[in-house]
């Protein structure tokens, strides 16, 4: 099997673990700047202290883009397809310096009324260095299907 998968490839309780991935000073100034989000937290260590996390700590969504990323790097990843959406918390912050992972399984699956395409819902953790869950949700993929080999509509 290739490193991506055709949606029929996957089956409900899958589960992968991704790479990990440092948390830089750079990477947190660089979304910063990508987002135009200067909130002080994020970008003034003197401003920072002051807070009750007590240093920065990375944009939310810095957090939910790392995952999303760090899940295309995984072993087991889909074909391209199209993202229907997340549903993401943040439970903890991720300050500079936090090594982190993700961890996702295939909650569910289910066909679409569109020929050749299914749904994936992936539940997923990204987990710190201490084993902590610092933010978690679900992403909803829609995923080719194999292409179908002709003989009496059947897939690959």
């Amino acid at each position: 099997m290739t490193d991506e998968r055709y949606w029929d490839d996957a089956k409900v309780g899958d589960e992968c673990v991704t790479p990990s991935a440092t948390v830089t000073e750079a990477m947190v100034n660089a979304y910063a700047e990508l987002t135009g989000d200067f909130t002080p937290v994020h970008v003034d260590e003197e401003y920072a202290k002051t807070t009750p996390f007590g240093t920065r700590v990375a944009h939310g969504l810095f957090g939910l883009s790392l995952a999303d990323g760090l899940k295309t790097r995984a072993y087991y990843r889909f074909l391209p397809g199209m993202s229907l959406g997340w549903t993401w918390d943040f439970k903890l912050p991720i300050k500079l310096g936090d090594t982190v992972h993700v961890k996702f399984r295939v909650g569910s699956m289910r066909e679409t009324k569109r020929d050749g395409w299914g749904i994936v819902v992936l539940p997923s953790e990204l987990i710190n260095q201490r084993g902590e869950v610092v933010q978690l949700g679900e992403h909803r993929l829609m995923i080719p299907m194999r292409p179908k080999t002709g003989v009496a509509g059947e897939r690959a």
